[in-house]
């Protein structure tokens, strides 16, 4: 069975407008990235929206946790911002109990041609088809339980909370 990815926005998605200096959104680079990471894993991907994740709202997270819990496939990957990416992790391990989902980010945007998005869109891949049921978090080559990490500003990466 495919891997379900639903794509919510985020740093991993956004682009840089060369003349006011703004980030924005345009379209995903998922499919992109899959080619140019020569996966062959299956997978079906659906936009649900591109947003930044400090603007999203209950009414956002409500919608990313339905698309999972209606999603006929049991292994699925969000593509998130960093910033909030736990508050929406909370919210689907709340309503959906019987899927292995990791969410998955980026610090720099994809367009950068230096972020990371590419290999957190990797191992998020890796961590999907071999982890058990549950709500995961997955940057920088590791996995968290969501309930169990933070983004740490400072640092620039995620950690587990001591």
């Amino acid at each position: 069975m495919a891997i379900r990815i639903f794509i919510t926005g985020g740093t991993f998605d956004k682009e840089y407008n060369e003349l006011n200096g703004q980030l924005f959104f345009k379209d995903t680079h998922l499919n992109e990235m899959l080619k140019l990471g020569r996966s062959r894993v299956e997978t079906e991907v659906r936009t649900l929206m591109m947003v930044d994740s400090i603007e999203l709202s209950q009414q956002d997270r409500e919608l990313i946790a339905m698309n999972c819990f209606k999603a006929n496939e049991d292994k699925i990957i969000i593509t998130h911002g960093t910033d909030t990416m736990v508050e929406t992790a909370a919210v689907i391990a709340e309503k959906v109990k019987d899927k292995t989902i990791v969410l998955t980010g980026a610090m720099i945007p994809y367009k950068f041609g230096s972020s990371d998005g590419l290999f957190n869109l990797g191992a998020a891949i890796a961590f999907v088809q071999t982890l058990p049921v549950g709500v995961y978090i997955s940057m920088n080559g590791r996995i968290f339980n969501w309930n169990n990490c933070r983004k740490n500003k400072v640092k620039g990466e995620f950690e587990e909370i001591q």
